[in-house]
């Protein structure tokens, strides 16, 4: 979804190459390059703490202000240090509004199954085309009173309005289920038996090489 916290102040980048983005990025900015709807490249800085809070958001969309024109895109790859977690390079797709793009949205799942059985999530998202300005944050799967051996399909998932799903229909998303019960007790005396056997076995190893 859009709103006025996605207007961002995109800075023209000029410099390139890891030397130059490392500097930027000392700066709190992000280096990154929107493309898309047969233009050309732009090579951008933007401000880094603005963008961390942005891209907790699936699928966001920047209203980005270049030059002093507006320009929406649509977050297409993050990179990031694999250390630190450090964005340091965004990679942005011109859309346009009103037209339809090709999202993953997560799923959510609310409720609480029938007494003594839990919601497995099979699909953590779902490939869904919606409306560039109007990408849902997540798809909602409620799964109260569910008894055991209730599955839910990506075809039965309520979609956001405008949203249109492109995952298989018969994939499973959702299955209700017991939990399969183990015997600690059992299983503690059996490792404690197998424990003392191979104890007994290195004793009596041991008193052999002594002789």
């Amino acid at each position: 979804m859009m709103d006025e916290d996605n207007k961002v102040i995109a800075d023209t980048r000029e410099s390139f190459g890891k030397g130059a983005a490392r500097k930027l990025r000392a700066t709190g900015k992000i280096p990154a390059v929107v493309y898309g709807h047969g233009t050309a490249p732009k090579h951008i800085a933007l401000p880094s703490h603005q963008i961390g809070l942005l891209l907790r958001k699936a699928n966001a969309v920047l209203d980005l202000q270049i030059d002093g024109e507006s320009q929406l895109a649509l977050v297409k790859d993050v990179q990031k240090d694999p250390v630190h977690q450090i964005i340091e390079h965004l990679d942005l797709i011109v859309i346009k509004r009103g037209e339809k793009v090709q999202v993953e949205v997560p799923v959510h799942v609310e409720g609480e199954t029938a007494a003594g059985t839990i919601a497995d999530l099979d699909q953590h998202t779902l490939s869904l085309e919606a409306e560039a300005t109007h990408i849902p944050e997540r798809v909602v799967v409620n799964v109260e009173g569910l008894e055991e051996g209730t599955q839910i399909l990506a075809g039965a998932v309520e979609l956001p309005k405008g949203s249109t799903l492109l995952s298989d229909p018969e994939a499973l998303v959702v299955n209700v289920h017991t939990p399969q019960k183990v015997d600690l007790g059992e299983e503690a005396a059996e490792a404690a038996a197998e424990g003392e056997a191979t104890e007994a076995a290195a004793e009596a190893a041991a008193e052999e090489s002594a002789e």
